[in-house]
């Protein structure tokens, strides 16, 4: 923000001290959230908003706060669905953020490409292509195990890896899988599931069934990584936050040279 940030005055309406409370949140946390993502500051008294911030970025803030003020009116309005409304309105871009049309990235496989929404996405993707390891953090639905699964296919079928091994723990409490019916497959195929529907959607199901097959793609609960050195293969832990300590140690130790 600049010495002479400008500024914007405008009115909430219908004036409605319920959907005023919703828009703003417990302790005012929708707007910081909004602040914080803008690089603006809201002041607000009732109904009646003043928005201090780069121009660019005042344009976004104003929209975003008319929307967000709009569907207070109709539901209770949470931190996750203004992190969302933020990511897929594309005002973060507008108001200068990162990810610009100039830097887009974009993944390509053989069966179409696939585009990051929002500076968000945007920035996860770029941090899986740069780091040899890289974790994703955010809301349910918000794109983090599909873009995992994408830029695996991709660095799969340019031979960057030979071989993808996704992995999630099966279940929350040890990974107990011997009570339940059927032989291993039929015991985790449930819990494995999204990343099943991933690699179905950009490799197709029986070029899936082939390299699962060939054990060149390798879908497997947590507690089956143990004792392996995995060389040259693109590894994607979803769920991570359901593992313990010793869990994630073990997980990043199965990592070998060229993952």
């Amino acid at each position: 923000m600049n010495e002479h940030p400008d500024s914007v005055d405008f009115l909430l309406e219908p004036d409605d001290n319920l959907r005023l409370a919703n828009l703003c949140g417990q302790f005012d946390e929708h707007l910081r959230q909004v602040e914080s993502r803008l690089g603006v500051e809201i002041n607000n008294r009732g109904n009646r908003f003043r928005v201090i911030g780069e121009a660019n970025a005042l344009v976004g803030a104003e929209r975003v706060l008319r929307s967000l003020y709009k569907a207070a009116g109709e539901e209770v309005l949470s931190p996750s669905q203004v992190h969302l409304y933020l990511q897929d309105s594309g005002v973060e871009a507008l108001a200068g953020g990162a990810g610009s049309a100039d830097e887009e990235i974009q993944i390509t496989t053989k069966r179409g490409r696939i585009k990051p929404r929002g500076p968000n996405q945007q920035r996860y993707l770029r941090n899986v292509m740069s780091h040899d390891i890289s974790f994703g953090i955010g809301p349910a639905g918000t794109g983090k195990t599909y873009l995992a699964v994408a830029c695996a296919v991709e660095a799969l079928e340019r031979d960057q890896v030979r071989r993808l091994v996704l992995t999630r723990p099966a279940v929350e409490a040890g990974e107990r899988l011997g009570f339940l019916p059927g032989d291993l497959a039929q015991k985790i195929d449930p819990y494995l599931r999204p990343l099943y529907d991933a690699l179905y959607e950009m490799l197709g199901f029986e070029k899936v069934a082939k390299l699962i097959e060939r054990n060149v793609i390798e879908v497997a609960p947590l507690a089956y990584m143990r004792g392996r050195t995995l060389n040259e293969a693109f590894v994607i832990l979803d769920e991570a936050q359901n593992t313990t300590v010793e869990q994630m140690k073990m997980f990043l130790t199965r990592i070998g040279f060229g993952s």
